[in-house]
């Protein structure tokens, strides 16, 4: 990859410069890049701590990670929805779609390997089937590809818009307004790598709408629908609007009893792979968060 510096840029450190230009790679691997000269400032291996000028082109030369594979786990699973082509899981808050960093067994893909045997293979060894993803903490409704056909489809119909994705969440704060719409650029916080945030001029195109289902005393339910699926967007946009989601401490939330972050994926709307015919499917909102909502 080669990134040009401008004149914005200049002055940044080698390190933090490629922490926000390349949000999907780990702090530690940008890392162990420039240590290992794989990082270059106009032809030349330098330190992170190297200050940027306008002008600099720096060259990054990815090295891949050993390829991890999945095995089937004999884990419960929600089926909401299932056809030849695919099939849509109830995800429950607190499971990992897929093994990363420290998560090696217990995911959502040990789970889906058990239950249906083989999947689509568009994804890779490590993420059979999955076409997007929920946080760790987020619950329901997610779609999963059984045959590459299927997957491909589906990944175009995410990346042209034409999925609709509802979710519903419990904000800090009385939203005064009806409805909303959000619309900022989403980055790697350069500051903590496990955030994102929407306080910088660059980052990736986001947009989330909100209406207001029903208001507490220092609280507010909402119904979001986002036009994009950038990492953590709902919960930093919300955020950034001084209404971060009950329970998420990441982003400014002061601490609940609820042992997650009040955030439900409740329905998506999509075209069947193969025949072009629309289907909804929809999670309802877990008795725990219900409880807790009735409580306040």
């Amino acid at each position: 990859m080669k990134l040009p510096v401008t004149k914005e840029q200049a002055g940044q450190r080698l390190d933090h410069f490629l922490q926000l230009q390349c949000s999907d790679y780990s702090r530690s691997r940008l890392q162990g890049w420039i240590k290992d000269g794989r990082v270059l400032i106009n032809g030349r291996a330098e330190r992170a701590s190297r200050l940027l000028r306008e002008g600099d082109t720096i060259e990054v030369d990815p090295a891949p990670l050993a390829p991890l594979s999945a095995t089937p786990e004999d884990i419960p699973l929600t089926v909401l929805y299932e056809d030849d082509d695919m099939v849509a899981i109830d995800k429950a808050a607190g499971m990992v779609v897929h093994a990363g960093a420290g998560v090696r067994s217990g995911t959502l893909v040990n789970a889906l390997l058990h239950r249906f045997g083989s999947l689509s293979t568009a994804a890779g060894d490590l993420r059979p089937g999955i076409v997007h993803r929920l946080d760790r903490y987020t619950s329901g409704v997610l779609l999963v590809a059984k045959t590459d056909a299927a997957h491909r489809n589906l990944a175009e119909q995410f990346a042209g818009r034409r999925v609709r994705k509802v979710y519903i969440t419990l904000v800090h704060g009385v939203v005064k307004a009806d409805h909303g719409r959000i619309e900022k650029p989403i980055a790697r916080d350069p500051n903590a790598r496990v955030r994102m945030t929407a306080r910088l001029p660059q980052g990736r195109h986001a947009w989330s709408e909100y209406r207001v289902l029903r208001r507490f005393e220092k609280f507010t339910l909402l119904e979001v629908l986002i036009g994009t699926g950038r990492t953590h967007q709902i919960r930093v946009h919300l955020a950034s609007i001084g209404h971060p989601v009950a329970g998420d401490r990441l982003y400014g939330a002061p601490p609940q009893a609820l042992g997650r972050y009040f955030l439900h994926a409740a329905s998506i709307r999509f075209a069947q792979p193969s025949t072009g015919e629309t289907v909804e499917v929809l999670s309802p909102l877990p008795p725990k968060l219900e409880a807790w909502m009735q409580g306040l």
